[in-house]
């Protein structure tokens, strides 16, 4: 099977201008070397298009089709491939060398949520005043945030520092079906609920 490159310009019919090319038939068949001339004139006996996919061949190659089908079947499977596809976005998690046990669980659920639902996940930890003398305590916390997230990301680069933030970043080892699922609870949690109606007397 003979496959064409998405997204690009093709030269079509009296467009195609060099001297001689293969042609593939519309079956993908190899129909020999001919002229432009003979070939254009092939594709129009069998009321189709002459396409050169393939120009830098030596000859040019040249495919018989229905380009206006092509490009119509070609636009809905680019549409249903971007309906489809997941746009990965870099989430941020803010922490501070002092945070507690009960605020650390907080920001740690936060991070989970994000990478279930596909995002990377950005974790940092920001210094105030003197809290710079101290940043291995920074790096020991997103090392614990890191372990604590372990099963279901993976960490992509470690802790670093830049003026007064460390920051690490996660990215997710989940398969797309559980994003999908990540997603559609998120989008359930945070739409409005129906006011209950009274119950009658």
């Amino acid at each position: 099977m003979l496959l064409i490159a998405t997204n690009t310009t093709y030269q079509i019919n009296d467009d195609i201008r060099d001297r001689e090319v293969r042609l593939i038939g519309e079956d993908g068949e190899q129909l020999g070397i001919l002229s432009s001339a003979d070939a254009l004139k092939t594709a129009v006996e069998r009321r189709l298009d002459l396409v050169k996919i393939s120009p830098q061949a030596n000859p040019p190659v040249c495919k018989i089709m229905d380009y206006g089908k092509y490009k119509f079947e070609q636009g809905k499977r680019d549409k249903e491939a971007r309906r489809n596809q997941h746009i990965v976005e870099i989430k941020e998690v803010r922490l501070s060398p002092g945070i507690g046990a009960h605020d650390f669980g907080w920001k740690l659920d936060d991070g989970k949520r994000f990478l279930q639902q596909g995002d990377r996940l950005k974790v940092t930890v920001v210094f105030r005043g003197r809290e710079m003398a101290h940043t291995n305590i920074g790096e020991d916390l997103l090392k614990k945030f890191a372990g604590e997230c372990d099963e279901i990301a993976t960490v992509d680069k470690n802790p670093k520092l830049e003026g007064r933030r460390m920051s690490m970043f996660l990215s997710p080892r989940i398969n797309k079906s559980d994003v999908k699922a990540a997603k559609a609870k998120s989008q359930a949690e945070a739409a409005p609920k129906p006011e209950e109606t009274p119950e009658a007397k």
